[in-house]
């Protein structure tokens, strides 16, 4: 006689089942990480998550002519040849806006540095558009002097280096061809001081066009013996109200450095306006006061 094994079932009620599931899972949400704390990395993307951590620094004693608060401005960095680096919202809409009212009444029709052979008429086409200087010692507002300390900080370069403020207005079809800010003495003979670096402000959005071009960045069309300094190519950054853009004429070496070469495209459709700061090897006399 074959004997019958008997089989327990266990019936289980809704609550229970539910009671089971919340344990199972407030168990494992607990008990896991203490099981593989002491595992370490595991991979290059455990370690970019511990970096991406954000951890609270105090202020360090500081200089005497330091600061004693931390900074954080955001930056991203477009390129290492040349070395250009984008602030996005470096200041405000409305700072942006009380420079252009302020820049309005006193423009007049960009000019250019000649060089060797050049003149006015042979290099009219070259630069369109119209401009003004403005020194923020001569504005009482204070917003030109915010806007320069705030450069100087991302340049670590003294305020004192800095040119007065080029405040430049694009209308449609006017632009800049490709040049360099830094003067090479073999076409423009001793300059007093050499141009460093340049920081863009970009007062306005423009519809369309108006990008700033950097035509060799990379060293793309550098080798090819000729490039029309007309053509708006390479590396462009459109220009959005209230980003910075400093990109640095001059190697670590002093020399300048031929991927700097930029140029603004010509405007399509709507207004660029910008604010350009020129920084120099030398103190600025219209600063030295400071």
């Amino acid at each position: 006689m074959k004997g019958k094994v008997r089989r327990s079932k266990l019936k289980l009620g809704v609550p229970t089942f539910f009671f089971l599931c919340a344990l199972f899972f407030f168990v494992g949400f607990f008990v896991s990480p203490l099981l593989f704390q002491d595992l370490g990395d595991v991979g290059p993307r455990s370690r970019i998550l511990q970096e991406s951590v954000k951890k609270a620094y105090e202020p360090l004693e500081h200089g005497e002519s330091g600061e004693p608060f931390l900074n954080s401005i955001p930056f991203q960095i477009l390129s290492w040849r040349p070395r250009a680096v984008y602030f996005p919202n470096f200041t405000s809409v409305e700072v942006c806006q009380q420079i252009i009212e302020m820049a309005k009444p006193k423009l007049e029709p960009s000019k250019l540095a000649l060089r060797k052979g050049e003149t006015a008429e042979s290099t009219k086409d070259t630069r369109t558009s119209s401009g003004t200087f403005i020194s923020a010692s001569e504005d009482k507002s204070g917003i030109l002097d915010f806007v320069e300390r705030k450069i100087a900080k991302v340049t670590m370069i003294p305020r004192t280096h800095g040119e007065k403020f080029n405040i430049l207005k694009y209308e449609v079809a006017q632009k800049y061809d490709s040049h360099y800010d830094a003067f090479n003495p073999d076409e423009y003979g001793t300059v007093e001081s050499q141009r460093i670096a340049s920081f863009l402000l970009y007062l306005s959005n423009v519809e369309a066009g108006g990008e700033t071009m950097f035509p060799y960045e990379g060293g793309l069309n550098i080798d090819k013996g000729y490039y029309d300094y007309k053509k708006c190519i390479g590396l462009k950054v459109k220009p959005r109200q209230g980003d910075g853009l400093l990109f640095y004429s001059l190697l670590p070496n002093g020399k300048i450095d031929k991927t700097s070469l930029h140029g603004s495209c010509p405007v399509i459709k709507g207004e660029k306006w910008v604010a350009t700061k020129w920084i120099d090897d030398r103190e600025q006399h219209h600063l030295l006061s400071l």
